[in-house]
């Protein structure tokens, strides 16, 4: 379905599902979605190919979001002690104007504040305060963003 050539069909199908997308979104070929009845996305969010949208246990991601190529969502662990080896679930929160670079990997159970930026390559397992900048492996604090946040990050690429 995400491979379809028209960010309206592809919005157009997961709000059939049951996600709450606003407008003005874009979603790029190739992302993967689960549990799409439980995805909530702000107006003018951009997301780029090849994403990972783990929603089972929950995701929303705020207006004016942009999420760069090959970023993932894990919304799922498993309990390594337990005999029966459970998925647990947790929600994953990104809040307004949040840029998470390429390739970034969000674990579940964390929440990234307003106007957070996560570095490419970066893997948050935390909590993300506003306005911070993170980066690495495990992701930590590199800075501060310095801006009053006041834009709109419309990108709807024809047939991508």
């Amino acid at each position: 379905m995400t491979y379809v050539p028209s960010h309206t069909l592809r919005i157009a199908t997961l709000r059939l599902w049951g996600a709450t997308i606003g407008r003005d979104c874009s979603l790029l070929r190739g992302t993967t979605v689960l549990g799409i009845a439980h995805l909530e996305i702000g107006e003018a969010v951009s997301i780029g190919f090849r994403c990972v949208l783990d929603a089972r246990g929950g995701l929303t991601i705020g207006s004016n979001t942009v999420i760069a190529s090959d970023t993932h969502f894990v919304g799922a662990f498993h309990d390594v002690h337990a005999a029966d080896f459970p998925a647990i679930l947790e929600p994953i929160v990104v809040e307004e104007f949040v840029w998470l670079a390429v390739r970034s990997t969000v674990l579940c159970g964390v929440t990234i504040g307003r106007g957070a930026v996560v570095s490419a390559c970066s893997l948050v397992r935390a909590d993300v305060p506003a306005m911070d900048i993170v980066a690495g492996v495990p992701a930590v604090s590199i800075g501060t963003r310095r801006s009053t946040l006041d834009y709109r990050p419309v990108f709807r690429p024809l047939f991508f």
